[in-house]
């Protein structure tokens, strides 16, 4: 495939955090130590240097590469160059979640940090202001959190946040498809493929196994503790979406009960990855840690916060703290809301959807190219750059 060339795409990657990219000679080490080069098929991740440093955008934009690299970091150490092919493959990811956003801006969050930290402040005080002018009454002499803010206006704020967040992830990730498929090969599957394919999606959204074979043995300790942070997420998401009528409640269950039970595993499940993953990134002990973009910390001090606030609700509210719970769950909206509507459709959270679904479309290129006579490689069919 042709496509345009941009001769600025390696100082575009750069701003994306490839800042030793220049280094790369094409030795192809990064090729030989990668335990996912043979599955990723020959060449990865040294293609999407490759591609990078011709300037080939279409070829880039329209490639599954990138997702398929969990930064193990194997391939850094063993660099000879101290290119740090692991974090041009980070880059790349950043790249071209920007690229899949129609608004421009996750393009504009990861070149300027100051501009996400802002966008996150004037959510947070819009919220803030929500609770200040439109809260019910205030109930001093024992907690009524349903009364300071009734249960159905939370969950349908909830449900707005959720449908909002939903078109932007799904406009993205139809974007990801049309340049993968192009729109020659997007007419010519067969919806049975698609549809078969779609217990891929779910396997890897739900565990990213393919983690567990990355690397080595910190990077399986690493996706285990990932695994354990998709759980705390997927908890809460249940509990506040779903379940918010059975969750939210001015009535204190005992300690054993399965509202409080879930809401505690969720809340450790969140708060153990993130402190950890905060103190391995001060400490850089792991390649994956070595070098941090904005964009890392603000996600993960975030996430952080928006669990030990909502555990803190809990506290005040069991031990019959008014005042103090109130307050508190304001915070904690003012965080938690913010945390969600720009970091995942515009940051780094997006790849909770990009990710499984390259795995899903390789998959639909894969049974195209077997059903087609063209073997079993995944690249059989053609990139948009080329419809």
């Amino acid at each position: 495939m042709a496509g345009p060339f941009n001769p600025e795409l390696h100082v575009d990657l750069k701003r994306f955090g490839a800042k030793d990219l220049d280094m790369c000679m094409n030795c192809g080490t990064c090729t030989t130590i990668c335990p996912m080069s043979e599955d990723s098929g020959g060449g990865f991740p040294r293609r999407v240097i490759r591609l990078v440093q011709t300037g080939q955008q279409k070829k880039l934009e329209s490639s599954l590469d990138p997702w398929m690299c969990y930064f193990c970091g194997d391939c850094t150490l063993n660099c000879p160059r101290n290119a740090n092919p692991a974090e041009v493959m980070m880059a790349s990811r950043r790249y071209l979640t920007s690229r899949y956003d129609f608004t421009g801006l996750a393009s504009l969050f990861y070149r300027n940090p100051l501009t996400e930290i802002i966008a996150i402040v004037l959510v947070g005080l819009f919220i803030t202001a929500l609770f200040v002018f439109l809260h019910g009454p205030m109930v001093l002499h024992r907690v009524e959190l349903n009364t300071f803010a009734p249960v159905k206006w939370v969950e349908l704020g909830d449900w707005i946040m959720a449908g909002t967040l939903s078109f932007f992830l799904l406009a993205g990730a139809v974007r990801m498809t049309w340049w993968t498929l192009g729109r020659r090969d997007m007419l010519r599957v067969s919806p049975m493929i698609f549809i078969r394919q779609i217990p891929t999606f779910f396997a890897h959204l739900f565990t990213q196994k393919r983690w567990a074979r990355c690397g080595s043995h910190p990077s399986l300790i690493r996706w285990i503790k990932h695994l354990l942070l998709v759980s705390g997420y997927l908890s809460m998401l249940t509990l506040v979406l779903i379940l918010l009528r059975w969750f939210q409640t001015d009535h204190v269950y005992p300690f054993y009960y399965p509202q409080r039970l879930w809401g505690y595993y969720a809340t450790v499940a969140l708060l153990y990855p993130t402190g950890d993953f905060i103190v391995s990134r001060l400490r850089r002990k792991e390649p994956i840690h070595f070098f941090t973009e904005a964009s890392d910390w603000i996600f993960l001090v975030m996430l952080f916060l928006t669990a030990l606030t909502g555990i803190m609700v809990n506290v005040f509210r069991v031990n019959g703290f008014p005042m103090a719970t109130y307050i508190i769950y304001v915070i904690h909206l003012a965080i938690a809301v913010p945390m969600l509507v720009v970091e995942v459709p515009f940051s780094k959270w997006s790849h909770i959807m990009y990710r499984p679904l390259s795995i899903y479309l390789a998959g639909v290129k894969k049974a195209v190219a077997d059903s087609t006579g063209k073997g079993s490689d995944a690249q059989a069919l053609e990139p948009a750059a080329a419809a």
